[in-house]
């Protein structure tokens, strides 16, 4: 009987401390979230403004960013160089990201996939696709680490 009780409280406690991780894990991700939800409000407002540094900011120095039918940009002037081919070469002015869901990967890293929009200065819509980024957690917050996306319309 002795052993049986034992071994009750021993479940019963191994039961408590791994709800109690998943529910400190749940509330994680949603600080995670609330972070990246932040982060894709600025990332257009950086096209608006034509505010590279804005841009930047979002991305971790040591990103990559995997174009679709292009060489990956990878270190710190990616981001830099992906936005002017935005702005200039595309003439990105706005768009929106949409999240569907962030998926926890690791305690510094997150997955997040959704759908995203293009806009031109005539806030005509340009193009749209689907996108799937790594968010690393950095000395500065949580960042975007490897980004890959293509877009809906297949090649122009």
């Amino acid at each position: 009987m002795k052993k049986i009780l034992i071994i009750l409280c021993v479940t019963a406690g191994l039961s408590l401390g791994h709800a109690t991780a998943q529910s400190d894990t749940k509330t994680n991700l949603e600080d995670v979230r609330k972070a990246i939800a932040e982060s894709n409000e600025l990332y257009f407002q950086a096209f608006a403004k034509n505010d590279t540094d804005l841009f930047i900011s979002r991305y971790a120095e040591d990103c990559w960013i995997m174009l679709p039918n292009a060489p990956a940009l990878c270190g710190p002037n990616a981001a830099k160089d992906f936005f002017q081919g935005g702005y200039n070469k595309f003439g990105v002015r706005n768009g929106k990201l949409i999240t569907v869901d962030v998926y926890g990967v690791s305690e510094d890293v997150v997955a997040e996939v959704g759908f995203w929009k293009l806009y031109n200065i005539s806030n005509i819509e340009i193009d749209d696709g689907k996108f799937i980024v790594l968010w690393k957690k950095t000395s500065q917050g949580w960042k975007m680490w490897r980004e890959s996306f293509n877009s809906s319309r297949g090649k122009k």
